[in-house]
């Protein structure tokens, strides 16, 4: 019971890497918030959890949905220990053909989303001088990425975010990191891809699944990774790239 009485948030919780870090999270003790913007996937994931926790809609790009969701967690289960900033999105093709809201959209949320809901949880986290946030960036954000810049470069911003917020708020008790899953089987994934590239990708056997980077999440943001702050750890460093 790594996370035994911590309350967490999830944001993107409601499918894929979300969805198995909720679950990860109440298996190991903690009090748990899913937060998506579909609010139906939301309560559905609350709702398998062994543990307590409640659902809550929210847009991670509009501050007052992001603040309604701190809020919300700490009404509900008295304090926030936990933050992970896992919503996010895509968008595909070349930068000659990209709309500026293409653009703009993709930043909101993984960007803007990650700064603000990081914002919101921080007002708790400081009093209490302590609190973990893990973002989930990508492997993108470290290498040329064709036909995704948008993607790659949110998540690049992503990177960067992370190490200056952990060198800001280290003298708090806070850590800050950030993960690049790699390629995982998750319906973010599958979307932006043909059935014929998705075989490939299996077949190339470097596809992981959701469940398998609950551990390493879990232990970060425990009480034994404390020392353990401004990490990129990604996936990519230790498996041959497939494109994301």
């Amino acid at each position: 019971m790594q996370l035994k009485d911590k309350v967490a948030i999830v944001t993107g919780g409601g499918s894929g890497i979300g969805r198995a870090i909720a679950h990860g999270f109440s298996a190991e003790g903690a009090r748990v918030l899913v937060s998506d913007i579909d609010g139906k996937s939301a309560d559905t994931v609350a709702g398998e959890l062994a543990g307590e926790a409640d659902a809550v809609l929210c847009d991670v790009s509009d501050t007052a949905s992001v603040n309604s969701m701190v809020d919300e967690a700490v009404s509900q289960f008295g304090k926030l220990d936990i933050l992970v900033n896992n919503a996010g999105r895509a968008r595909s093709g070349w930068v000659t053909n990209m709309s500026d809201e293409d653009w703009d959209s993709v930043f909101a949320v993984n960007v803007r989303g990650t700064f603000a809901c990081s914002r919101a949880a921080l007002k708790h986290m400081i009093p209490q001088r302590s609190g973990r946030i893990l973002n989930t960036a990508s492997g993108a954000g470290l290498r040329a990425f064709p036909r995704a810049a948008v993607y790659a470069a949110s998540k690049a911003a992503v990177i960067s975010f992370t190490y200056s917020l952990a060198a800001e708020v280290a003298k708090y008790g806070i850590t800050v990191n950030a993960i690049g899953p790699g390629v995982t089987d998750t319906p973010f994934w599958r979307a932006l891809r043909s059935e014929e590239d998705i075989e490939a990708a299996i077949a190339q056997g470097v596809v992981g699944r959701p469940e398998d980077l609950v551990p390493m999440v879990t232990f970060l943001c425990s009480n034994a990774g404390a020392v353990h702050t401004g990490l990129m750890v990604n996936r990519e460093t230790f498996m041959p790239a497939v494109q994301e």
